[in-house]
């Protein structure tokens, strides 16, 4: 693990492939740490020839914490959006945008290949929208646009989402039935739930930092993001749009609303996928990917 100065806070990060190779940046979902994007997927996408790079959002893993912001009043904020004001919040999607473009900077990379899932989609799409020239090709999985006519999550997952976890330190057991949970209710059903899978990458990162304030400070950010469809229009670069059919938390619906609002993007649909990324798909994710950042049909 490396750590960059970027944008005016430090970012963990680290790399597959060749330095010169042609780069692709993976932006990590809401409260996760870059060890979400796999290491098989990583690995499978440098065979294809290129530099991989995955980073620790701001407020995650062992990038840059903002434990000094005081918690987000979610219902203060919710009351300020629906008055039509922008509320106070410590940071936005943008900002987050602007930590991958410093990192970018910090490596001496002009442009990039953006793959990003869920919160991370969204924050990809700022880049391809807002920062063209950085960006060689965009993939945003089981994302959504911010547009407000769009389904939200269900209920129950949402609720699920929110309930706070005990604190690992004190009861990692608890912990992990309330994480596991979740995990189990957002998985798909095209693939049987590896519940050692997500127990082990669940204590991989309760090692590395455990925050939760810092996945409300992020939540923040996604609430007040408003709707990109504006700025999604003059995307240009190769746009590809992944969403699993089974996803509970961000639904298909989202992922269409995305490709009908990026010029010539491509929608791929999968089969039985939530809102995650199994090794079952790994393969035919890694495929796609590497046809849209080579132009080609996508498989």
């Amino acid at each position: 693990m490396n750590i960059a100065k970027a944008n005016g806070i430090e970012l963990a990060w680290d790399s597959f492939g060749h330095a010169d190779t042609e780069p692709v940046l993976l932006i990590s979902g809401l409260g996760t740490q870059m060890i979400r994007w796999s290491a098989p997927l990583c690995k499978g996408l440098a065979a294809r020839g290129y530099r991989v790079i995955r980073f620790d959002n701001r407020d995650a893993g062992r990038s840059t914490h903002f434990s000094a912001s005081a918690a987000p009043d979610f219902g203060a904020l919710a009351t300020a959006l629906m008055a039509g004001r922008r509320p106070d919040v410590p940071y936005t999607l943008d900002d987050m945008a602007a930590d991958a473009i410093g990192l970018l900077d910090a490596l001496g990379i002009a442009r990039a290949h953006v793959v990003g899932r869920s919160m991370g989609g969204m924050i990809a799409q700022v880049l391809a929208s807002d920062h063209a020239d950085r960006v060689l090709s965009l993939t945003s999985i089981m994302s959504s646009t911010g547009n407000p006519a769009l389904p939200q999550a269900e209920p129950d997952v949402m609720a699920m989402m929110m309930r706070p976890a005990p604190d690992p330190v004190i009861d990692l057991e608890g912990f992990l039935a309330v994480r596991l949970a979740f995990a189990r209710r957002i998985a798909g059903m095209g693939y049987p739930f590896d519940e050692e899978a997500h127990r082990a990458i669940l204590l991989d990162e309760v090692r590395r930092c455990y925050d939760p304030g810092g996945t409300l400070r992020q939540i923040a950010a996604m609430a007040v993001a408003g709707d990109r469809r504006a700025r999604l229009a003059n995307v240009t670069v190769p746009t590809l749009v992944i969403h699993g059919t089974d996803d509970p938390l961000i639904p298909p619906l989202c992922g269409q609303d995305t490709v009908r609002s990026i010029p010539n993007a491509v929608y791929l649909p999968i089969d039985g996928m939530g809102h995650d990324l199994p090794c079952e798909f790994e393969g035919r994710i890694i495929d796609a990917i590497c046809s849209v950042m080579t132009g080609r049909s996508c498989p």
